[in-house]
């Protein structure tokens, strides 16, 4: 093990796929992100459901966040360990691509999972939500992640005493080679 003397290269404190797949499933709720016409980021809390490796998640299709992602389908996922069985401090952000669906296939199937995981098994309760979810104007989005980054606070606790093994840090992200070089060189560090 190395020892660590600040906190400068922490993307090495990445999630496994396991444990990412993990959280997604576990979690109910992300902060989904996309940029307005005039370049601003925005977010906002929604409910999503993790399957077959993509985000589901739904909205009326005159929100403003539906306009934006119909001229720009790139957007962002934020998740957090926060409120879960797994504990706090981990972490997960996608960057994907939209897919806006409306057909009454996607519909038949994701409007009774989502309100089944909404409300956790409750039958009566998941058929009413269902119902109200399926109407004119909502649509869902598909989000194919295309890039994570992911964090593991307490992998970075144990690397903090000497007791994280190499072998459990994940692949340096280019924050943490290329451009921290680059930093380090425009401050006359290196």
């Amino acid at each position: 093990m190395t020892e660590l003397h600040n906190y400068e290269q922490v993307s090495v404190y990445g999630l496994d796929p396991q444990q990412r797949d993990e959280l997604l499933l576990a979690q109910r709720e992300c902060v989904f992100n996309w940029s307005t016409k005039e370049g601003w980021p925005v977010g906002v809390v929604m409910s999503y459901l993790w399957r077959d490796g993509k985000f589901w998640l739904t909205a009326g299709g005159h929100r403003h966040r539906i306009e934006a992602i119909r001229r720009d389908p790139r957007v962002s996922i934020v998740v957090t360990s926060t409120g879960t069985s797994i504990g706090p401090s981990k972490t997960i952000t996608a960057k994907g691509r939209v897919r806006i669906r409306e057909d009454a296939e996607t519909k038949k199937w994701f409007y009774p999972a989502l309100a089944n995981m909404i409300q956790r098994g409750e039958p009566a309760a998941s058929e009413r939500f269902a119902a109200f979810l399926d109407s004119p104007l909502r649509v869902i989005l598909e989000v194919t992640p295309e890039k994570w980054i992911t964090y593991d606070g307490e992998k970075m606790a144990l690397d903090s005493v000497g007791k994280l093994p190499e072998t459990r840090k994940t692949k340096p992200q280019s924050s943490d080679t290329t451009r921290l070089a680059a930093e380090l060189k425009r401050r006359g560090m290196a």
